[in-house]
C-alpha cells in the first residue's frame, strides 16, 4: 500500500465546541469539510491538519487515524490475506470516499481510505 497521507483523528464531544481552540488557537483556519460529527481543519501556510471526530456515523468504532491511499481495494485485499481484523468492510460511503476499517495490532483502529478524484 502507498500512503499518500496520514490524518490524525481527535476525539471530541462536539465538533463545534471544539472548533475555536483549533482555529483561534493553533491557526488551523481552512475548514475544508464539516459534516456535524467530523471537520478537518489545516493549516493555509504549511497544510498541517487534524480532524476532530465525535463518533463515526457509519463504522462501529472510531478510528484514531485516517491513513489515505491511491489504493484502498488494494489495501484491503492485503489486510485480508494478513488476516488482520477488519473492522468494517471496504465500501464507498455516501459522502463519496470508499474506505474500510482495520485494527492494528496495538488494538487502534484505523481508517485505510480514498477521496474520489
Amino acid at each position: 500500500m502507498r500512503v499518500t497521507r496520514v490524518t490524525a483523528n481527535l476525539r471530541v464531544a462536539d465538533v463545534d465546541a471544539a472548533k475555536g481552540f483549533y482555529t483561534d488557537y493553533l491557526g488551523l483556519s481552512t475548514e475544508e469539510f464539516n459534516m456535524g460529527w467530523v471537520a478537518r481543519y489545516t493549516s493555509p501556510d504549511t497544510g498541517a491538519n487534524v480532524q476532530l471526530v465525535t463518533q463515526d456515523a457509519t463504522a462501529p468504532e472510531s478510528p484514531v487515524i485516517s491513513v489515505h491511499t491511491d489504493d484502498v481495494d488494494g489495501a484491503y485485499e492485503e489486510a485480508q490475506r494478513l488476516g488482520l481484523e477488519i473492522v468494517q468492510p471496504i465500501a464507498t460511503e455516501e459522502w463519496g470516499v470508499r474506505r474500510f476499517l482495520v485494527r492494528a495490532p496495538d488494538g487502534n483502529v484505523i481508517n485505510i481510505v480514498r477521496h474520489r478524484e
